[in-house]
């Protein structure tokens, strides 16, 4: 139940999916709330902190993601769907595991060029060191452009998978959600 089979995707996959949306969703509202929350910087702070550890996690979990998906079978499409469509798909999936590397590897290069050098206090538990990477103004809105470009363009995508998926659930009547919330059963009949 754990694993993925050719039929479906096991509960580990499913956990690391879902946690990483719910998470990124997160962090698409506290980007946003941290930009408006200037007028109050210990708030400020506060979210940027909450921001810059759920970004770990994230990253800490799409590498644990990424590492299952090297090692684990990849189920196969579910319904019928093209050769142009499979490749499409396969394509989304990729870029969406690589940018919730990216995304947050992105945002760890804001705070590491950011001249200011304020440490990322990771759950307030542990500091997390900056990257070898040189400060400076121009360097950290680079930067910052990068990670917000990213970041958007990652929930754009995402936003697309979803209603590829609920395309595929609503209207073509297939597996392809019911594989990614329910857990997976070897028997058939399991809708």
């Amino acid at each position: 139940m754990w694993r993925n089979t050719q039929a479906g995707y096991g509960l580990a996959a499913q956990v690391l999916h879902w946690l990483i949306a719910l998470l990124f969703a997160c962090q698409l509202a506290l980007g946003y709330l941290t930009q408006a929350s200037a007028d109050d910087p210990a708030l400020q702070f506060r979210l940027y902190q909450w921001h810059k550890s759920l970004g770990f996690l994230i990253l800490a979990l799409a590498l644990l993601r990424l590492g299952w998906w090297a090692i684990g079978i990849r189920p196969a499409p579910a319904g019928h769907m093209g050769r142009l469509e499979r490749l499409a798909a396969y394509a989304a999936h990729s870029l969406l595991l690589c940018l919730t590397i990216v995304v947050p590897l992105a945002g760890w290069a804001v705070v590491s060029a950011s001249p200011l050098a304020i440490p990322s206090y990771a759950f307030d538990l542990v500091v997390i060191p900056n990257l070898p990477l040189a400060a400076s103004d121009a360097a950290e809105a680079f930067w910052s452009r990068i990670h917000a470009l990213l970041a958007y363009g990652t929930g754009l995508l995402a936003l697309g998978h979803a209603l590829a998926a609920l395309h595929h659930h609503f209207l073509r009547r297939d597996d392809t959600l019911r594989r990614m919330v329910r857990p997976f059963r070897k028997h058939a009949g399991w809708k």
